[in-house]
């Protein structure tokens, strides 16, 4: 067994793997950081201790300049081989990766693994991640900036939500990457947070966060407004495409015209940016709508 590790290894190190087949320019000395984990990754670029990290998985896609890193798969649905040649000194994961046996495999081999604490989905919780992150990156004054901001952006945000008087409902579809399927979000998700916060109403409920999309589902939800986060969307191309998907095109906001592209990262996890986030959800399913008098 321990023959057959070290064969992979040494042929892994032989790989090359990056979003754009990047040169690996790291020193063999220098910390190795592979971070799996989207929110994880937006923290770290936003408390500017993104030095050391070297991949990251395919759905981290905040900050922008992040894509120029090598990707090792969807976090879901990982393969040990393609984070072995990253030939990482630490993994950094949050809990929500697989399958099992892959991250058995990584266990088995050593290789350091850290999540940070599991605070509630909630943006006290989001700021006590931020301290955290901040303390061990050693990046405290830049973890209170932003934890300041998000709280400032969030208050702002709240009381605009009391300024219309209408609650749209809003059906939210994801595209699952790792079964190839579309998927609705429900009230009991992240999105469903925030569009609550954003003074609408998810046109969806259900136990769990994400239900298989359907035809019923979209007649039972008559949503006024459509979102579609951007791996779905662009994998139709346009909104007439989204058209195509099965009971989208006979409901109001496809009518309308009040379906658009938002980014997976924005509606999944809460982040330094949630506060920026919901005020621009507010205009997009808000559009039109004349604001009441306070």
């Amino acid at each position: 067994m321990k023959k057959t590790i070290l064969s992979i290894i040494c042929v892994l190190s032989l790989v090359s793997c990056g979003r754009f087949g990047n040169e690996d320019k790291k020193k063999d000395n220098e910390e190795r950081i592979v971070c799996i984990s989207k929110q994880y990754s937006e923290i770290i670029y936003a408390l500017g201790a993104e030095e050391n990290i070297v991949a990251v998985d395919v759905s981290s896609t905040y900050p922008p300049e992040i894509k120029d890193l090598p990707t090792i798969g969807y976090h879901r649905a990982l393969a040990a081989e393609p984070i072995l040649s990253m030939k990482p000194t630490l993994i950094l994961e949050d809990n929500n990766i697989g399958p099992e046996h892959v991250v058995t495999q990584l266990k088995d081999l050593k290789i350091p693994m850290k999540q940070f604490g599991q605070y509630e989905n909630t943006i006290a919780g989001t700021d006590s991640l931020i301290r955290e992150m901040g303390n061990y990156f050693h990046k405290e004054k830049k973890a209170e900036e932003l934890c300041k901001k998000l709280d400032a952006d969030m208050n702002y945000a709240k009381q605009q939500a009391l300024w219309y008087e209408k609650k749209p409902k809003v059906l939210v579809i994801h595209f699952g990457q790792a079964n190839n399927i579309y998927l609705v979000m429900t009230k009991n998700s992240t999105a469903g947070k925030l569009i609550d916060w954003a003074g609408g109403e998810m046109a969806v409920d259900g136990e769990r966060g994400m239900i298989q999309f359907s035809p019923e589902v979209v007649a039972q939800s008559d949503p006024d407004v459509i979102l579609l986060t951007d791996f779905g969307y662009d994998k139709l191309g346009s909104t007439e495409g989204v058209g195509t998907l099965p009971g989208i095109s006979s409901t109001r906001a496809f009518k309308e015209g009040k379906v658009y592209r938002v980014e997976e990262h924005d509606m999944v996890y809460l982040g330094p940016r949630t506060g920026k986030n919901i005020i621009e959800l507010q205009n997009l399913i808000h559009e039109g709508e004349e604001k009441k008098q306070l």
